[in-house]
Formats: C-alpha cells, sequence, structure tokens
C-alpha cells in the first residue's frame, strides 16, 4: 500500500481573512494506488458512499464569496474517513449503505494505522495549522464542514434538503435557524444525521476543542449534481450563513 500525505489534504486560499474556516473531509473519491481500488468497481468508488458529490463545488463557492480558507480531504472516505477517529469502525468501513469494502475487510493493526498516519493525522495537521496562524494574527474563526447525503438511504427516501448539525455548542446552527424560514426548502436541525451517528468528530475536534463556534451543513446531492444547482444552494447556505455570522457579532466578508 502507498499514501501520499500529500494527497491527504489540500489547503486553498490559505491567508483568507474571512471569519468562516471551511472544511470538506469527503471533497474526494480518489483511491491510492496499491490499495486496488478496495476490491470495488470504478461505479461504487465515484458513488456517495467513496465522497460527497456536489461538496467541493459548493465549498469552493462559498470559499470564494466568503474569503474563506478552505481545506479539502483529497482521499476516498473508504480509505480513511477524516470526519471519524481512529478506533471508530466508520473510519474505514468494512460496510458502506449495502455495499461490502473488500479492500477494509482483513486490515491489520499495522494497516489501519499507515491510513491513520497517511490519511487521518495529516488531515488534522492541516487544520491544525491553519487555526493556529490564524489565533496568531487575532483572525476571529467559526468553523463550516460542508457534506452531502444520498436522497435515498436504505431504499428510505429523504425529504430534508439542508440539514444543519451541530454538536454541544449551538450557536452558529441556532442563528442559522432562525433565518431558514426565508428559504423554500426543507431545513432541518440534525437531519439526516445527529450527534448520536458519530457525524460531529471534525465539531468537536476543530471547533469545540478549540472554543470555535461551529456547525456542519448537509446537503441532498440531488439538488447539487450541476453547476446550477450548486451555484443555486450555495446561494442559499450565503442567506442563512452570512447574517448567522452578523448575528454573532462577526464581520461578513462579501464577494
Amino acid at each position: 500500500m502507498h499514501l501520499n500525505e500529500s494527497n491527504a489534504a489540500e489547503t486553498l486560499n490559505a491567508d483568507g481573512r474571512g471569519a468562516v474556516v471551511l472544511l470538506c473531509e469527503h471533497a474526494s473519491h480518489f483511491i491510492p494506488g496499491g490499495l486496488d481500488g478496495l476490491g470495488l468497481t470504478e461505479a461504487e468508488q465515484i458513488s456517495h458512499i467513496g465522497w460527497d458529490p456536489g461538496a467541493e463545488a459548493i465549498s469552493l463557492i462559498l470559499s470564494q464569496a466568503l474569503d474563506a480558507p478552505y481545506i479539502a480531504g483529497r482521499t476516498s472516505r473508504l480509505v480513511y474517513d477524516c470526519n471519524r477517529p481512529p478506533d471508530s469502525p466508520g473510519a474505514m468501513p468494512v460496510r458502506s449503505e449495502t455495499t461490502d469494502i473488500p479492500g477494509n475487510a482483513t486490515l491489520t493493526d499495522a494497516d489501519r494505522q499507515a491510513r491513520v498516519e497517511g490519511v487521518y493525522q495529516p488531515f488534522c495537521n492541516a487544520v491544525d495549522r491553519l487555526l493556529q496562524k490564524r489565533a496568531a494574527a487575532g483572525l476571529a474563526t467559526v468553523l463550516v464542514t460542508i457534506h452531502s447525503f444520498t436522497p435515498v438511504y436504505f431504499g428510505k427516501p429523504r425529504a430534508v434538503e439542508i440539514g444543519v448539525l451541530h454538536d454541544a455548542d449551538t450557536r452558529l446552527a441556532d442563528a442559522m435557524l432562525a433565518h431558514s424560514a426565508q428559504l423554500n426548502r426543507q431545513v432541518q436541525r440534525n437531519a439526516p444525521y445527529g450527534p448520536q451517528d458519530g457525524v460531529t468528530h471534525s465539531l468537536q475536534i476543530h471547533g469545540l476543542a478549540h472554543g470555535l463556534a461551529n456547525v456542519m451543513i448537509e446537503v441532498r446531492n440531488d439538488l447539487i449534481t450541476e453547476k446550477i444547482g450548486q451555484e443555486k444552494i450555495a446561494a442559499e447556505i450565503l442567506n442563512l450563513l452570512r447574517p448567522a455570522l452578523s448575528d454573532l457579532g462577526l464581520e461578513v466578508a462579501s464577494a
């Protein structure tokens, strides 16, 4: 197995001065060479089980609009899910929804540690470096992570279109949801997942641990398959996020 730490994370607009730092842990479905595609077909590798379709496109729009630094995960979450701690079964899943992941079925402790060191730790280190740099520069910071989800899960349709997720710190989520009535959308709190599903790891270690207001945004991926949908949803997220930042007393960058 060959894991290149440069494939773990990419930092864009690192010198952005806006209040938001964006993370997209599942921006890529890339599986490093030597892993034999984890034994999956190409269609399975590029499906929603391997990444969050449309999430990076939204992140890039938000980064430009908010002058926000953006850190993207560059390795498939099936190799290592950077929104899960190393001891979580979901970090290197043997099954995702209805799909078995053969390449994860017989991992040794050494295999697991190699993925932790080659993917998870470099991603976390990139986030830590950015947050430390901003703290040293005296920049106010909130953490926003961007995800997408499948409209049908285990055969059941999902009505929610935009999820606003939080862990113990509800400040930013509360402020965004206070403005959600303006959208003609199904916007819900902690849906289609919540802290009980183990999806707030990044919020915990990169947001809560540093005392930063934080939120996780989930978008149903059938809404963002094309550029026009991505631009529309990004604009709607901005219509929630900008006034929420203002409500929290933070300066709001504008493109």
